[in-house]
């Protein structure tokens, strides 16, 4: 594919203006949600060939969340597009000022294979939705998922308005050396650091989505049966390979026992006693990070799990856990839970503030000022107190990281905004034309600028 001619088919097709037409970006999203709700057997079958998601995980992490986001973007699409009126200072009388959204213009959109679907797909809805046109490049781990991304796009529009390049780090190392009015990169890390200096050379803005240590606090005096449960939801779902399962587990000594023993019931009912062999289990999505999370085991306490089966690994818990253990070096991507110990809160921070910004937060407590600290003293893309990812499924709410998690946000308005150059405009009026910032700059004009100015 010559990725050069593409992104100027698609320039030239942007500066026609057709894109910019609300009605032409609310057909593009219909025609997009009536293709996934025809295909979505198919895209199951991929999920399931990439990484052994059953129907049902399939459904709720990834077709039924861009569902979801395409019938808000549908509701809200007039509104969101509409100028603002902000308000005028008196210094500017007579004047409007707005607020006007407008389309960047040609897009990049580059996603991950751990959730190959959703995180191609609900960047493009806002992308679409801003009046954008836009390349989406998906991953090249998950090649059945992305084969049927391509054939649904293809489906829906022609190649200068969207378009998918297929194809691993050769194409990727091509796109990013091509000019794009946007960048939305879903990914590690270290990845995301080359597209950010790709991105510079063309001051190009971007929206990083990454990753990172997500904590998970568990303070005293909680349901740890239900604490268990939800922590077992969010570090099992699609296997751990989520950049918001929870990722290391803070406890206090006296309580770990118990929590790992609801840990375990909680595995149990889900999975049932041999979670290696129960196909709605999902498998790691290579033999390259399965190996990897085999390395953050060797020479660790196993409580819980530590077997594995071709690319499936068991529901694992490591104790005995430091800062200076492997699993503390890295993000964990698996079903993998490290537990470390803590006395008070200020041990609490002190272990988060040593790593770098998390993605996500999750802290169990039933103590409001154990809350109002923690949510207000650390910081962190989001978080979801009493329970694990829920903050990822609320499209109000907006979705990124910050510092090495990320940088931008997206899901619903704020993917709106995130995917348009909001331009500030003053209209003003000419029936009156105050004289007053004109020369000569008399002493009455400097003392009634300070007078309003006050």
């Amino acid at each position: 594919m010559d990725i050069a001619n593409l992104v100027t088919k698609q320039r030239e097709f942007f500066l026609a203006g057709t894109t910019r037409a609300l009605n032409y970006r609310r057909n593009a999203l219909l025609k997009l949600q009536k293709a996934i709700q025809n295909r979505t057997a198919e895209i199951e079958a991929a999920l399931n060939q990439d990484l052994g998601k059953a129907p049902f995980e399939s459904y709720l992490t990834e077709i039924g969340l861009v569902l979801t986001e395409l019938r808000m973007f549908l509701k809200n699409l007039t509104r969101w597009a509409t100028p603002k009126r902000v308000p005028t200072p008196i210094t500017l009388f007579p004047a409007v000022c707005r607020m006007a959204p407008e389309p960047f213009g040609v897009t990049l959109i580059m996603s991950p294979w751990n959730y190959p679907f959703q995180l191609a797909m609900n960047p493009l809805v806002a992308s679409l939705a801003a009046g954008n046109t836009a390349i989406v490049k998906p991953a090249s781990y998950a090649p059945a998922t992305s084969e049927i991304i391509a054939k649904i796009l293809s489906e829906c529009f022609s190649p200068e308005y969207v378009a998918t390049v297929l194809g691993g780090r050769q194409e990727n190392a091509a796109l990013l050396e091509q000019r794009f009015d946007f960048i939305f990169f879903t990914g590690s890390t270290a990845v995301g650091r080359v597209v950010l200096e790709k991105a510079a050379q063309n001051i190009t803005p971007v929206c990083l989505e990454l990753g990172g240590k997500s904590p998970c606090i568990i303070d005293k005096n909680v349901d740890l049966k239900l604490a268990a449960k939800r922590v077992a939801f969010g570090k099992l779902i699609n296997a751990g390979q989520s950049c918001v399962s929870p990722d290391y587990l803070l406890i206090r000594k006296e309580e770990e026992e118990e929590f790992i023993r609801q840990y375990q019931n909680a595995v149990t009912e889900f999975l049932g006693a041999d979670p290696l062999h129960n196909l709605d289990f999902p498998h790691i999505i290579n033999d390259k990070h399965r190996d990897r999370l085999l390395g953050l085991m060797e020479g660790e306490t196993c409580v819980l799990g530590g077997t594995h089966e071709g690319l499936r690994i068991s529901p694992t818990v490591l104790t005995g856990i430091t800062l200076k253990s492997k699993s503390m070096q890295e993000e964990i991507f698996g079903p993998i839970l490290p537990i470390l110990h803590y006395e008070t809160m200020d041990d609490v921070i002190r272990i988060v503030r040593t790593m770098e910004k998390p993605l996500a937060l999750y802290l169990f407590t039933v103590d409001p000022a154990v809350r109002q600290r923690i949510l207000g003293e650390l910081s962190f893309g989001g978080a979801t107190v009493n329970d694990t990812m829920m903050h990822f499924a609320c499209s109000e709410l907006g979705f990124g990281g910050v510092g090495a998690s990320g940088m931008g946000r997206y899901h619903g308005k704020e993917g709106f905004r995130t995917f348009s150059n909001l331009k500030g405009i003053v209209d003003r009026g000419n029936g009156i034309d105050i004289p007053l910032r004109y020369h000569p700059y008399t002493k009455s004009k400097m003392s009634l600028v300070k007078k309003i100015a006050k």
